[in-house]
């Protein structure tokens, strides 16, 4: 073997093994300040309407039963110039649906913009799949019209049967129209207006808050941020260009600081903890009552010629079981989530035992952290 076919050799060894190494690090992990904020005044807003939705193929509404389908369409048809009050109990159609139309209105949208719009049967439609959308006004809370949607629904559902059985795959009342919505009122949005803007943060926290005020002051300018509460941050944007200054804040990175918290969903039986949970040394015994119950009864035939009936003759075996073969185990203190997860894991307890011994230890004091159960 050659030097070079040598040396690709060792590399390629070196690189399988690396594969297997675990990578760590020294440092805590650090995130960017816009990933864990939201700017003051920069905020969606929802938007609603209500429309009617054509062209299904007899799934829609039934128009003696749903009273409100059948005077929007005879509305609508009237503004169109086509009158029916005279003959509306002649309008039979179950190709019209009413819907609710909802969107999202994101910052800084301007006229024109498309957005999203999301479409939901109210009446006994039965698949909106194939429909139009027709033109629908789009209102916010103030009641004024910031949009307007229109277009084809998309619903990713199908229903197919037969007399017997059916079988339907996802919503089939609820659809989407993407860039179905047409933005026409802007929502303005004033950075800084007053020459202060406020940082909030997702997870109130004092230690991460100021960990923000510090390098905003250290890294953009000397006394310019402050700590008004536990989720907010203050920052004078005097005599600065607010986008490019919230632009250079966005990108700085802190080590946030997170609560020693217990999140335990009993129902699916799922206990997420973070790095900072800790449990002074306790001592823990575990066992579980499993009381099994059998019933296997038995035929009883008559003897010929006795004109004796067949008749069922129960029988019923009962086991109870204590498992006593768990022991007292002790689970020491550590100072790591690591060392806490394989203490927990040495005792042997699954997911369900361990909520249970969670709720104990926090009861004894032990758990130095917030428990919260859901």
């Amino acid at each position: 073997m050659g030097a070079r076919a040598w040396g690709k050799a060792v590399m390629a060894a070196f690189f399988v093994v690396s594969l297997f190494i675990p990578l760590t690090s020294a440092h805590a992990i650090t995130v960017r300040v816009k990933d864990i904020v939201d700017y003051e005044g920069v905020r969606d807003n929802q938007l609603v309407g209500y429309g009617l939705v054509v062209g299904l193929h007899g799934t829609g509404d039934r128009l003696t039963n749903i009273i409100f389908t059948r005077e929007t369409l005879i509305s609508m048809l009237n503004r169109l110039g086509v009158n029916i009050r005279d003959r509306e109990i002649q309008l039979q159609t179950h190709d019209v649906a009413a819907v609710m139309v909802t969107a999202t209105l994101p910052p800084f949208s301007h006229g024109g913009g498309r957005i999203d719009v999301t479409v939901s049967a109210v009446g006994d439609a039965q698949d909106l799949t194939g429909g139009t959308l027709l033109v629908t006004p789009l209102q916010a809370a103030d009641g004024e019209v910031y949009a307007v949607a229109q277009g084809s629904l998309v619903t990713n559902a199908f229903t197919a049967g037969g007399q017997a059985a059916t079988v339907t795959r996802n919503i089939p009342t609820s659809g989407h129209i993407a860039n179905g919505g047409v933005v026409e009122r802007e929502v303005p949005v004033k950075l800084g207006e007053t020459g202060v803007i406020h940082l909030s943060l997702h997870n109130p926290n004092f230690t991460t808050a100021t960990r923000v005020a510090e390098v905003i002051n250290r890294r953009i300018g000397a006394h310019m941020a402050q700590v008004d509460d536990p989720r907010t941050i203050a920052v004078d944007l005097t005599g600065r260009n607010a986008s490019l200054t919230l632009y250079r804040i966005g990108d700085l990175q802190i080590e946030p600081d997170t609560m020693a918290k217990v999140v335990v969903d009993e129902a699916s039986g799922t206990i997420v903890m973070g790095d900072s949970v800790r449990i002074s040394t306790v001592a823990i015994a575990q066992g579980n009552l499993t009381i099994q119950v059998t019933e296997t009864p038995q035929v009883v035939q008559p003897a010929p010629f006795s004109n004796g009936v067949t008749a069922v003759v129960p029988r019923t075996q009962a086991n109870v079981s204590t498992d006593s073969s768990h022991r007292l185990g002790i689970l020491r203190e550590g100072p790591t989530l690591a060392s806490l997860v394989a203490g927990m894991n040495a005792l042997g307890m699954g997911p369900r035992d361990m909520i249970g011994i969670l709720q104990a230890i926090k009861a004894d004091g032990a758990l130095q952290a917030d428990l919260e159960v859901r």
